[in-house]
């Protein structure tokens, strides 16, 4: 087997026929499927358990979060590669080859995003790779744009670990989702973790995949989602960034914090926003910080020019959804 197609699932009863079912029609078989079923209450798990005997399942004691089950799904497979799969989702049938293809391109390729589309709309991107600004904002590319648009592979900052794939020997090399995130940016950490290392993350087009979207959390805003995003943002910066780098970062940050907080304010969420980065800025030294290595200094370097690319590209696409298609193109 090359791959393990590792799923973490909790109360996804209304989603895993879908996701499962496309599964076993994918073109190459040269895989074998794991569900981490984090104390599921809704019969999801008995029902995987008696219509899919050809999926491996592990239930753990309680709902540990994401981090964790996907951790445990890495820790109990055995292959080249390990493919994240959130269970809100229905994959075309050329995916695992099309993920596997792309990440055998070059042994410096750490993970490899899938084209993310929209479930119900099936003409608008959900997500084409990860990317992170120097404005502390990490951002799905493409998010409400056209399908279209998004038919070439390219390097992203880093994968959406909803539909990605990672080679596992780097996992061991750097270790795996950080267990404090929990749930959120974890896959951002991760990438961020292996581009330090001089790691590349890539978006692959041809590796189609239908998304719903905040299927767990309920919606795409709500406390628990934003609190939880708030905090592990700190901890991402404080694990990531050398002084000196966050010492010349700080004043596009701080903008880029209290920009977030009027933001989700305005959607109610402000008191949220604001428990989730003083629990950040209260537990920061509780994480185990990446260890700085002049080895890395041209990693740095080229990590802080993707993002301030990456905030002219969320200027761009903010824009693109926002304004007339034709002005942004001619501006940008």
């Amino acid at each position: 087997m090359k791959a393990t197609v590792v799923i973490p699932n909790y109360n996804g009863q209304r989603f895993v026929k879908t996701c499962l079912d496309a599964l076993r029609l994918q073109s190459d078989r040269d895989f074998e499927t794991l569900v981490i079923d984090n104390a599921s209450e809704d019969g999801s798990y008995e029902y995987i358990k008696e219509n899919y005997k050809e999926v491996k399942l592990v239930r753990l004691k309680k709902n540990y979060g994401f981090s964790a089950a996907v951790n445990k799904g890495i820790e109990l497979s055995d292959t080249p590669y390990v493919i994240l799969l959130n269970n809100d989702t229905e994959v075309a049938p050329h995916f695992v080859r099309e993920l596997v293809k792309a990440i055998e391109k070059s042994e410096d390729i750490f993970s490899v995003s899938s084209k993310m589309i929209n479930f119900n709309d099936r003409t608008i991107m959900d997500d084409a790779g990860d990317m992170y600004s120097i404005f502390g904002w990490g951002f799905q590319q493409g998010v409400g744009q056209r399908t279209e648009n998004y038919t070439e592979d390219m390097e992203v900052f880093s994968a959406c670990a909803g539909a990605a794939i990672y080679r596992k020997k780097i996992l061991d090399e750097i270790g795996m989702f950080d267990l404090k995130h929990f749930a959120y940016l974890e896959d951002m950490d991760l990438g961020y973790r292996a581009r330090i290392h001089g790691y590349r993350n890539l978006f692959c087009a041809k590796a189609v995949v239908y998304h719903v979207g905040s299927g767990t959390s309920g919606s795409q805003y709500n406390a628990f989602k934003v609190r939880l995003a708030a905090r592990n943002n700190v901890y991402m910066i404080y694990k990531n960034m050398p002084f000196l780098q966050l010492a010349i970062n700080m004043p596009f940050l701080a903008a880029g914090f209290l920009t977030k907080y009027l933001f989700f304010k305005r959607l109610g969420f402000g008191d949220e926003y604001r428990e989730g980065f003083k629990e950040g800025m209260r537990r920061m030294h509780t994480l185990k910080k990446v260890r700085y290595d002049s080895r890395h200094l041209s990693n740095y370097i080229e990590i802080e020019k993707q993002l301030i690319k990456a905030a002219l590209l969320y200027v761009r696409d903010y824009a693109k959804r926002h304004m007339d298609i034709e002005l942004v193109n001619r501006l940008f």
